[in-house]
């Protein structure tokens, strides 16, 4: 994030229809954004049978997103300095509308990968240029409204992605949810150039630290990829999980040394010498890693166990945002008034709580029982980013916001990824390990299997298609079972994150509307 942005020039703000037409662009952009992070969790089946892989690889598409997204996320002081924040943001959206259309044409797994991997890359600076454009359109009294309306952009999107996935998916074809980003970029894209190209901040020459920047590449790559193989591979029975640990570990120690002794760091570690920035980084990156995790599980569970289409899977998503978008302006508001921690605290109990109520499910859950906790989690939500952001960047100088604004959202964007890998190969496993245990009891004589055996040898069925009923059952119910298995632990673990929170100390004033600008 090297030296001192000059990113505080003075600009007026906007005034009436162009301050409005302004922050539909910028959230346009974002709403893109943030929208491709969830569109594709619904779709996963579609897209893993189309090309033909596993719906295990299929997670690539999310997780290869994500992955880049994170490395370019701390590059966005240096570019910004380098080549000025509309330039920037301007660059970022075309490159992501190119790089969807790339994603849609995609012949198969590998490229698809690759092309999301790109999207993720040049989608970095996006979101934060989006916040910087969008406080510099208003007035420093009105920066609280700004956010408050740009982070329901940010909640409205994961509602919409799943449902517009699931849609897509089961009527048209799956390309077209990366299609989609095209016309939303043309008109993000026109309006920021006619409202924006004359408030261009200032540029000068930065060294790069690029030793520092491919030490991130090598580790934050590394552990993805052993992460995402681990499972296929049988984990550290495999040389090549082995081999890429090692790398990651040594890669990551490697990291530390240069970017704590370089003088112009990619990654501003000394930013972890204060309590604020790391309780509050540390809490936000695990819990939205646990939120993520469970953001793609649910789905996967609905289609491939409960029957559900793309569409029904992304109506059960969808309700998440609907108390998130009614309660998000009044956090925005109150922040500042009432202590963060109280409302960090009340956001992980309520996650507690419903991953609680999804722990109970059984393969008789109907919609209503599965939606119910989906609704409460949108208030979750609404106390969740603000608080915590809140305070992580209190008690910062402005200068020193972008840096941590930029590092606190790597480690959440990371921890995301490394959500949605761990969740997929714990759910594998205990699915495993509870389908031996009932196979076992219906081996041992098992009452209610032995009288559904001889229910369906009597309805006419050959003993191999018997078998295979059964088996198919055992299936559901092991998955069942896994599922229950990782709502209830992730419930534990909210709850075991609220001590963190509270290691924070209370600011009096904090960053305030400064912190806001780092929000997401």
């Amino acid at each position: 994030m090297a030296t001192a942005a000059p990113a505080y020039i003075a600009h007026a703000p906007l005034e009436g229809s162009a301050r409005v037409w302004g922050t539909i662009a910028l959230s346009a952009a974002t709403f893109m954004n943030v929208l491709d992070s969830s569109i594709a969790n619904v779709s996963l089946p579609a897209i893993s049978g189309d090309l033909g892989v596993s719906t295990t690889q299929g997670t690539w598409v999310i997780t290869s997103f994500a992955v880049a997204n994170a490395i370019a996320v701390p590059l966005t002081g240096f570019m910004t300095q380098r080549f000025g924040q509309v330039r920037l943001f301007m660059a970022s959206v075309i490159l992501f509308m190119i790089s969807s259309l790339l994603c849609g044409l995609a012949p198969n797994m590998t490229t698809l990968i690759l092309f999301r991997a790109l999207q993720g890359f040049v989608a970095g600076p996006m979101i934060p240029l989006s916040q910087t454009l969008l406080l510099s359109s208003y007035p420093k009294a009105k920066a609280g409204l700004a956010m408050a309306m740009w982070s329901m952009t940010t909640l409205v999107a994961p509602v919409m992605g799943p449902l517009l996935g699931g849609w897509i998916t089961d009527n048209i074809s799956w390309p077209w949810i990366f299609y989609i980003n095209i016309p939303v970029g043309i008109v993000a894209a026109s309006i920021t150039w006619a409202l924006y190209r004359k408030r261009e901040s200032n540029t000068h020459k930065v060294p790069i630290d690029a030793i520092g920047l491919a030490l991130l590449v090598l580790w934050v790559g590394s552990l993805q990829l052993m992460l995402d193989k681990g499972k296929e591979l049988d984990w550290f029975h495999s040389a090549q999980i082995v081999t890429l640990a090692v790398v990651a570990v040594v890669g990551f120690a490697f990291f530390l040394i240069w970017e704590l002794t370089d003088k112009h760091p990619v990654v501003d570690l000394s930013l972890f010498k204060r309590r604020n920035f790391w309780s509050g980084a540390v809490a936000t990156a695990v819990a939205y890693g646990l939120f993520f995790g469970n953001v793609v599980l649910l789905p996967l569970w609905l289609q491939q166990w409960m029957g559900y289409t793309a569409t029904q899977a992304g109506m059960i998503m969808a309700p998440v945002g609907l108390l998130a978008i009614f309660f998000s302006p009044i956090v925005g508001l109150t922040v500042a008034k009432i202590d963060p921690r109280r409302y960090a605290t009340f956001s992980f109990l309520v996650f507690a709580l419903i991953l609680w109520m999804r722990s109970n499910f059984n393969t008789q859950a109907d919609f209503v029982t599965i939606i119910i906790p989906t609704i409460i989690q949108g208030i979750a939500m609404a106390f969740f980013f603000i608080p915590l952001v809140t305070i992580t960047l209190s008690g910062l100088t402005p200068d020193r916001i972008p840096a941590a604004s930029g590092l606190s959202n790597f480690l959440r964007i990371t921890a995301g990824a490394m959500g949605t890998s761990l969740t997929t190969t714990l759910w594998d496993n205990r699915a495993t390990l509870h389908h031996a245990q009932l196979a076992e009891s219906i081996n041992q004589g098992n009452s209610a299997a032995t009288s559904a055996m001889s229910g369906l040898s009597s309805s006419g069925f050959s003993a191999d298609q018997v078998m295979g009923q059964i088996n198919r059952l055992v299936d559901q119910q092991a998955y069942m079972l896994a599922t229950n298995d990782i709502f209830y632990a992730s419930a534990i673990l909210f709850l075991l994150l609220i001590p963190l929170v509270w290691l924070a100390k209370p600011q009096k004033g904090g960053a305030g509307g400064d912190a806001a600008a780092g929000a997401h």
